[in-house]
């Protein structure tokens, strides 16, 4: 191997790791309100998210219809914090994206499950509760962090 071809390496390496850092960045429930727009992006979301304040004032859920036609919503506290995301369309979304590094907790609790990989998910864990059902052209799900709820809201808040 020649100094050329060893300068490349190192070089693909470096930009390997940066690019695998940058995809963990994007993850959406329990990362921060940029994690909003980059999930637009990523799931080629034409227009901006239309934001929605609550009636107190202690979150905002960021709305973004995917070109799929399902609609992902994704809550934020007032400090930042999503910690919440829901989805209602014809297909589902990218979940390891919109779940992020819960996405692997997700599949490792599906894993101990009987009948995995039937459509119907329902976890319910101290630190983590995803619910997602459906059939084919209608998807309807959620997953949100208990513990990160903003003070006053409910899980029947998460819709």
């Amino acid at each position: 191997m020649n100094f050329n071809t060893h300068t490349w390496m190192k070089k693909l390496a470096v930009t390997m790791a940066v690019v695998c850092h940058a995809a963990v960045a994007h993850a959406t429930l329990g990362g921060n309100v940029d994690s909003v727009e980059a999930n637009r992006v990523h799931m080629n979301a034409a227009n901006p998210a239309h934001l929605t304040q609550s009636s107190t004032g202690s979150y905002t859920v960021h709305e973004t219809t995917l070109p799929t036609g399902t609609i992902v919503r994704q809550y934020v506290s007032a400090a930042g914090l999503v910690f919440a995301v829901t989805w209602n369309g014809p297909f589902k979304p990218d979940l390891h994206q919109l779940l992020g590094q819960y996405f692997d907790t997700m599949i490792a609790h599906q894993a101990g499950q009987p009948m995995v990989g039937h459509r119907f998910i329902r976890q319910h864990e101290s630190d983590l509760v995803v619910e997602s059902s459906g059939h084919q052209r209608s998807f309807v799900g959620r997953a949100y962090l208990p513990s990160e709820l903003p003070a006053g809201v409910s899980e029947t808040d998460i819709q």
